[in-house]
């Protein structure tokens, strides 16, 4: 513990009045008593209460007795006090926190009372936090002598309250996306609530249909309140196709599946969030709630766990590898063991470190919040430190953008880095794949949450400083096995995408077998085999002069366009409408970051002004916040605010009347584009407002978009010299992004 540990027991005591459970997002209101301990609180001490960092909970607030989070404090002995409430000013993770200045002495036995969103002048409270928690903690400290040195009250006095899901609002059903004929898959139905946690509260019978039929598929299932999913295992096919299952209450369409791929394949497909944290770091709940959400709740097939190196004790390190052990079963759910070096900025920066086995050391950037000191010192300050001591060890490592970006111009090793982290719930950073390209990595991507709240694989922003739901990567596997992980991630054959589950394939055919290495042969060059296909993440030599490209995706969502890439070159735009098909519908688009370490988010607060044309409806792509959603005031008005952090945010307009020489003005706190509505067409019309891609555009769409499975066909021309990097980054109508690992192709000299 960072904080001071003399006599804790003497520290007093601290209770909630009422400590009923609260549904997460709501408005409540809390009373919490300290009362004094042996020492009472001396002329110019004081107490702290804080609450987690990543906490969303409605800012407190002193000034305003009917706005929302209004503090009180009062001294039972009337001793003159003063309090404030502070983000980030306290020891992490407690950054918010309410500090009291004790002007007056207490002793033992008085009571300081804090109304925490007091409603007694008229106020509405507070809005409790988007996520649920198991026992969120009201942190009590105690400067019982005036020294500005806080000691926790024991932890069993720590005042903690029960946040619970809310009604089921949003039902998804899961299935995997490529199995082989006669290979068992499930079926997965959930709810979650508003705010996007798991909801236990539908208690019904819900419809099932399949399209193609899906033998052994039961026509229902009954879910009952306390229950988060229904189940439906050992489910088989044995004809190839695309296959997808509707979920329905009555006549009421509640859910469609992802499409579930059946084909004869050498690999099927296994979702992983391998990137998160828990509450003994800077996330929520406890390590074991964390992989047992990603098991039970979101469903993914492969975790791992990625506390900050700096608050990881020696004791906790073996917690992580113990529940990795323990969740890991081969053939069902993969728990891999790790962390993440957190490194200063200017010495590499944050880096994700997975071993294939338990009782592997920890490498740690600092040990700025941890005193541990019961194992030699292993610390690695510096990036290229860090890989030094990784030589030889069965490890995988990411660079990501968190709170600290990955420099990978900095340092990078292509024995232990296989890939980057393009997406997470800090935002969207195609910039950090550019980077790499730049500096001639050979990488593949990946994408996973960095979610601080609790919920691996299914990580929403709620109204904070995270502006995406959280990523996840498919991985391309002969079986689900920590070896086979291991050596399908050093060959890069895995995707990307911002959290949306899809079949996604991209692969060079060649007339003649090519040379397909099996590591990079810039260290392994006679490790390979002559192949007649090379899949994304492979690095392949061949003698011909032009090869063929072959991408396929298949997505619950109609694809909205497919950009190709030759390393940081857009080659080509394919859209799957063209400009005949160009409707009444406009798309208006935030976009961007502010940079590419701290204080990237873009607050962006917009109104759009029709003249000569009204609206029937509008719809938010990219709003996870559900209290903050773009709203059509007028036919002719839509106002909105947002924020972005390296993705985009969306409000697609259909228009009921357009007359000749109707006109758009879009008015943003970053800039304003106003243009007629003749002149949007098929491509963006852009305004560039800075930053980095910070921008604000509209497009004109189709009415309606449908497809929902494109294929390209392209000749890829190869040079003589160099390597081409040929990868796909697909966008969707739902706002979804989705990226394929690059295939590094060149011409053989062999």
């Amino acid at each position: 513990m960072p904080d001071h540990s003399y006599r804790m027991d003497l520290m007093g005591h601290a209770e909630l009045v009422d400590a009923a459970p609260v549904v997460a997002g709501s408005m409540t209101h809390f009373t919490l008593v300290y009362t004094a301990g042996k020492f009472g609180i001396d002329d110019l001490g004081g107490v702290r209460v804080a609450m987690r960092t990543h906490s969303d909970m409605t800012p407190l607030q002193t000034t305003d007795p009917e706005a929302p989070g209004y503090l009180t404090v009062e001294a039972s002995n009337g001793a003159p006090i003063e309090y404030r409430f502070d983000y980030k000013r306290n020891i992490r993770p407690w950054g918010n926190c309410i500090t009291v200045l004790c002007k007056g002495f207490l002793r033992p036995d008085d009571t300081l009372t804090f109304r925490i969103g007091d409603t007694r002048q008229g106020g509405p409270g507070v809005r409790m936090q988007t996520h649920c928690e198991s026992a969120f903690q009201f942190r009590v400290t105690v400067d019982a002598f005036a020294s500005v040195d806080y000691t926790p009250i024991l932890e069993e006095r720590q005042p903690t309250v029960a946040i619970v899901p809310g009604p089921a609002v949003v039902w998804k059903a899961l299935l995997p996306t490529l199995r082989r004929p006669g290979e068992p898959f499930r079926l997965i139905v959930k709810a979650e609530d508003r705010w996007g946690n798991p909801s236990d509260q539908f208690a019904g019978t819900l419809n099932l249909t399949a399209t193609p039929r899906i033998d052994g598929l039961p026509s229902s299932v009954t879910l009952e309140r306390g229950q988060f999913s229904a189940i439906v295992n050992d489910l088989s096919l044995d004809t190839p196709g695309d296959y997808a299952v509707e979920v329905s209450d009555g006549d009421t369409l509640l859910a469609t599946s992802n499409p579930l791929r059946i084909a004869d394949s050498p690999v099927a497909h296994f979702w992983s969030d391998m990137h998160g944290q828990s509450g003994e770091s800077i996330g929520t709940g406890t390590a074991r709630e964390y992989f047992t959400f990603a098991r039970d709740r979101s469903f993914v097939d492969i975790t791992g766990h990625q506390a900050n190196d700096f608050q990881v004790t020696d004791a906790f390190w073996d917690e992580i590898n113990s529940l990795a052990a323990e969740f890991n079963v081969e053939g069902e759910f993969l728990c891999l063991p790790g962390y993440e070096w957190s490194g200063n900025t200017g010495l590499g920066g944050d880096h994700n470190i997975w071993y294939r086995s338990e009782g592997r050391p920890i490498y740690r950037s600092s040990r700025a919040l941890i005193s541990d000191e019961s194992r030699p010192e292993t610390d690695c300050h510096d990036v290229k430190d860090l890989f030094e001591a990784l030589q030889g060890e069965d490890v995988i490592v990411v660079p990501h953008v968190g709170g600290r970006f990955a420099d990978v111009s900095y340092a990078h090793d292509a024995r232990l880095e296989p890939s980057v982290e393009v997406h997470s719930s800090w935002g969207t950073f195609d910039w950090i794949v550019e980077q790499s390209l730049e500096n001639g990595h050979r990488i593949g991507i990946v994408a996973g949450s960095d979610g601080h709240k609790g919920r691996p694989g299914a990580s929403y922003p709620g109204d904070a400083k995270f502006g995406s739901y959280g990523g996840l990567t498919c991985h391309l596997l002969p079986e689900l096995s920590r070896d086979a992980l291991f050596e399908a991630f050093r060959r890069r054959h895995h995707y990307a995408t911002t959290g949306a589950r899809l079949f996604l394939s991209t692969r060079l055919e060649f007339a003649a077998p090519a040379r397909v290495f099996h590591r990079n042969p810039d260290f392994e060059p006679e490790s390979f085999t002559h192949q007649p296909t090379a899949i994304m993440g492979d690095i392949v030599r061949t003698a011909e002069d032009t090869v063929r490209f072959e991408m396929e995706v298949s997505a619950p969502s109609p694809v909205e366009r497919v950009d190709l890439f030759d390393g940081t070159t857009l080659t080509e735009t394919i859209r799957p409408f063209t400009d005949a098909d160009l409707g009444a519908r406009l798309r208006i688009i935030c976009k961007g970051q502010e940079t590419r370490g701290r204080g990237r988010l873009v607050k962006w607060t917009g109104q759009a002004r029709l003249t000569g044309a009204e609206a029937s409806r509008i719809a938010a792509v990219n709003y996870y916040n559900p209290d903050k959603q773009p709203r059509l005031t007028a036919p002719d008005v839509i106002d909105w605010v947002t924020v972005t952090t390296g993705g985009f945010s969306a409000i697609d307009v259909w228009l009921s009347r357009e007359d000749a020489g109707a006109r758009i003005e879009i008015e943003t706190n970053l800039g304003t584009l106003a243009l007629p509505l003749s002149d949007i067409g098929l491509d963006l019309t852009v305004l560039e407002c800075g930053g980095i891609d910070k921008s604000l555009s509209v497009q004109r769409l189709p009415v309606a978009l449908a497809k929902k499975h494109v294929t390209v066909s392209r000749e890829i021309a190869i040079p003589d010299t160099g390597e081409r990097a040929i990868f796909a980054r697909v966008a969707f109508e739902d706002g979804h992004v989705a990226w394929s690992s690059p295939i590094y192709v060149g011409k053989d000299k062999a």
